[in-house]
């Protein structure tokens, strides 16, 4: 298919210059057929002849009956044309109906506001971003001055309560002031329940309302005309700033977007006047705007959580690790963007980054030190755990007399006789040389120590709780003088 314009500079060129057929092919790069085509003088100029519709008979009808009923379904015309004779398809008829079914627009009457009185504020969704595993919502809140269209927008991974607190506290510190009003849609952060136009808000909104003093300001229902302006901000965005715009993370990304804001969309003119600014009308709108109070309102999530049987808590996909002391208790989350902190009542037990991955387990070294120390006086409570803790070859030890044949627990029990009268460094070397001769037995452990002591002359101690006669032995005193004269009488 060529267009009237090619058509035009065929003839011209076949008529006027008296090019050949296969020049002008060529030069067009155009198929001979085309261009001999496109000479002919038959079909050129000449429009198609409409062909006859099987509905035509039936298109004042059609027109009567809609200007009456304009929401009649097609499929009923359908059924009262054909008990008039109609032949056509159902397929054919809904596309007379809806070139000629009548179509009625909603009027609107266009919005001035006064500087400083009202905002109005959205989310938008942008799609995914793949944080290593996972897959987080990437959204934008949008909020706009109605009067001057500046701008706040900022991008976050979800569209939470938090979040859009957080949006509205950080959209108000920016501009250094707060609208008297604020326009939303419906959102379930926002409106709990309403009938008619009677609305539950939020708890946690209307503590924001009350902390920087504007009204919260619901649209109706289906009704998203009411704030229009924030709808076409979330527009704008998406085709003058994120449309083929790279960034490396979502720090990266808000970095982008105040860039382009500043730059950009506040140097476009005025919607209100042409030769103004947003920039400008907004300088004029700022002090119109109510003053900050002293404090920021405090917009972390607060939740109550309790561990399992580890010394782990899940939050958003995530294992954060808190000290074995608080393992099954109560306890109280506060995350904020960047923060997850842990709280034991109104002492803070642990505190770590926030990871936006998917199944990471975020470790406090300190907490895995003591949960390995709490193990290692755990196995100390056992026989086999104080005799390992006071002879290290025990374990080795144990398992060659196991594999012999031997009772390990009996093994245990002589070692710890034999731990009775001897050092446990005598020990240790005794046992070590029974596994090195392949002699893993108490008895011969005891045949080593035995063997050492008289070689190197070793003391035993005594225990007197085994030798109870002994505990009321009195050794008489004798007195030092006899000795010396035993020595004067050799002298």
């Amino acid at each position: 298919m060529i267009s009237a314009e090619e058509i035009a500079e065929i003839r011209r060129l076949y008529f006027a210059e008296h090019w050949k057929i296969g020049t002008i092919a060529a030069q067009l790069n155009l198929h001979p057929e085309t261009v001999r085509h496109a000479i002919n003088a038959e079909s050129f100029g000449r429009g198609k002849s409409p062909r006859a519709s099987l509905t035509d008979p039936y298109l004042d009808f059609i027109r009567a009956t809609l200007a009456t009923y304009p929401r009649l379904r097609a499929t009923r015309l359908y059924e009262m044309i054909k008990e008039r004779g109609y032949t056509g398809s159902v397929i054919q008829l809904r596309r007379v109906v809806a070139r000629v079914r009548p179509t009625t627009r909603e009027a609107f009457f266009r919005l001035s506001t006064l500087p400083g009185e009202q905002a109005q504020a959205d989310w938008a969704s942008f799609g995914e971003l793949r944080i290593g595993r996972a897959r987080r919502r990437l959204s934008c809140f949008v909020m706009t001055l109605s009067y001057s269209r500046a701008l706040y927008l900022e991008f976050f991974l979800d569209q939470s309560l938090e979040n859009l607190l957080r949006g509205h506290v950080n959209a108000f510190n920016e501009w250094g002031a707060v609208p008297r009003a604020v326009i939303y849609d419906n959102l379930r952060s926002v409106v709990l329940e309403r009938r008619g136009d009677a609305v539950h808000f939020h708890p946690r909104l209307l503590e924001l309302c009350a902390h920087y003093h504007f009204a919260p300001r619901p649209c109706r229902p289906a009704r998203g005309n009411e704030k229009g302006r924030v709808e076409r901000a979330i527009q704008y965005i998406r085709h003058s700033f994120f449309a083929a715009r790279s960034f490396s993370d979502l720090e990266d990304l808000n970095l982008k977007a105040r860039i382009w804001r500043d730059e950009i969309a506040h140097q476009r003119p005025w919607p209100g006047d042409d030769s103004r600014s947003v920039a400008q009308a907004w300088a004029e709108e700022r002090p119109r705007l109510l003053p900050l109070p002293a404090h920021p309102f405090e917009c972390d999530l607060v939740k109550p959580i309790r561990s399992d049987k580890t010394i782990y808590v899940h939050f958003d996909l995530n294992d954060y690790s808190i000290p074995p002391t608080a393992v099954g208790k109560h306890l109280t989350l506060i995350a904020s963007p960047g923060l997850v902190r842990l709280l034991d009542g109104g002492q803070e037990i642990a505190r770590h980054r926030r990871s936006y991955d998917r199944g990471q387990r975020i470790d406090d070294p300190a907490h895995l030190e003591a949960l390995l120390e709490q193990k290692r006086k755990a196995v100390g409570a056992t026989a086999t755990g104080r005799l390992e803790q006071m002879v290290p070859s025990t374990g080795a030890f144990l398992d060659a007399a196991f594999a012999r044949g031997d009772s390990a627990a009996g093994q245990v029990k002589q070692l710890l006789k034999l731990l009775e009268e001897y050092p446990a460094v005598e020990v240790e070397a005794a046992v070590r040389e029974a596994i090195e001769r392949q002699t893993p037995r108490a008895s011969s452990v005891a045949f080593i120590l035995n063997r050492r002591r008289r070689g190197s002359n070793l003391v035993r101690p005594v225990d007197l709780s085994r030798h109870p006669h002994l505990q009321d032995l009195a050794v008489p005193t004798h007195q030092l003088e006899i000795y010396d004269e035993l020595t004067d009488d050799d002298e």
